[in-house]
């Protein structure tokens, strides 16, 4: 699977290490992604989501179903 959030869309990013000397090389910045289950009760069952530490926070917020609503108008989910 890819290192999306399936909330927030968050994904790995390109940037460069830099040295003391100001070498620069690749690195990836990846997020902060954890596999959670979530309860949804307007549909009366669990459902499991790969989301990135915001979306967690961004859930607890909003509750799953508007943040599953939300993502989904968004085009990430």
């Amino acid at each position: 699977m890819s290192r999306v959030c399936q909330i927030t869309g968050k994904k790995a990013m390109v940037g460069n290490n830099v040295s003391h000397s100001n070498i620069k090389t690749k690195r990836i910045f990846k997020p902060n992604l954890h596999t959670k289950k979530f309860f949804v009760p307007e549909l009366n069952e669990w459902v499991i989501l790969k989301v990135s530490a915001k979306a967690i926070r961004t859930i607890s917020k909003n509750g799953v179903w508007n943040s599953i609503l939300e993502a989904d108008k968004k085009g990430v989910l």
